[in-house]
């Protein structure tokens, strides 16, 4: 070798040490893991997701009006309202894409399985859709109420985007247990509501609305579901299955 390729190689060994490491994979102080899921026929169509979620599992705020999770074996992610299986499930945490045909319909962030930060939504020609600030689960401009002076035991969640309810909402017991949760679409309600038990949030009924918050909204919702307290399922109309015992004082689904 040379003078001049010795020196050449002491530089070059030199710029190597100069460079930077490769940064670990952190989002607000914690481990993190990247991964993706796809779904739908193959082409044009095709929805990829691209996420992370939390090397170390850590159960999410009992109170978050919903929790996201992954489940490698199913290879898809889940939304809930219960405790989350440390032994399955994958918490969400730090950015979040959706693709259809290579075209970004929807980014975010996730912070121990909850919305955080800003999300936005798009059509497939670029063009964004809609705008929401979360903090923890929570729309920013929310209406949170709680039994407490210390602001401690949340009572009751109303979302609020752009001066209408819209969103995830939730009402607690003062026992921290859940009440009720559904969704708002401009300002009606929509989707499946549930009411819970009041003990180890367990549902027991749920009631249909209406699928778009820009129909009428359905003023009586139709009962759905039934489930014993023992988390059984004893009725569902769908699937023509009922095994209830008779009961003259069904409450309403109205809260």
């Amino acid at each position: 070798m040379t003078k001049e390729q010795e020196r050449a190689a002491k530089e070059k060994e030199k710029a190597a040490q100069r460079k930077p490491k490769k940064k670990k994979n952190v989002f607000l102080g914690e481990k993190i893991k990247k991964s993706f899921t796809k779904s739908g026929p193959k082409g044009r169509n095709q929805i990829i997701e691209q996420f992370y979620y939390l090397k170390t599992f850590q159960q999410p705020n009992e109170y978050a009006p919903s929790l996201y999770y992954f489940n490698p074996k199913k290879r898809k992610i889940f939304k809930s309202t219960a405790e989350l299986n440390p032994a399955t499930d994958k918490v969400l945490h730090g950015p979040y894409k959706k693709l259809q045909g290579g075209k970004v319909i929807e980014t975010g962030y996730f912070a121990l399985g909850t919305r955080h930060l800003r999300w936005e939504r798009y059509n497939k020609e670029n063009t964004l859709l809609t705008k929401t600030h979360y903090e923890m689960g929570f729309p920013r401009d929310a209406a949170v109420t709680y039994y407490d002076a210390e602001k401690k035991k949340i009572k009751e969640v109303i979302p609020y985007v752009a001066g209408k309810v819209e969103g995830d909402y939730v009402r607690y017991l003062e026992n921290g247990q859940r009440d009720w949760d559904g969704q708002f679409e401009n300002g009606k309600k929509v989707g499946v509501w549930t009411k819970y038990w009041g003990f180890r949030n367990r549902r027991h009924y749920e009631y249909q609305y209406g699928e778009s918050g820009y129909d009428p909204e359905v003023a009586e919702p139709e009962m759905v579901r039934e489930y014993n307290r023992n988390a059984v399922l004893v009725y569902d109309k769908e699937k023509g299955l009922d095994k209830r015992d008779a009961v003259t004082d069904r409450p309403g689904a109205k809260r």
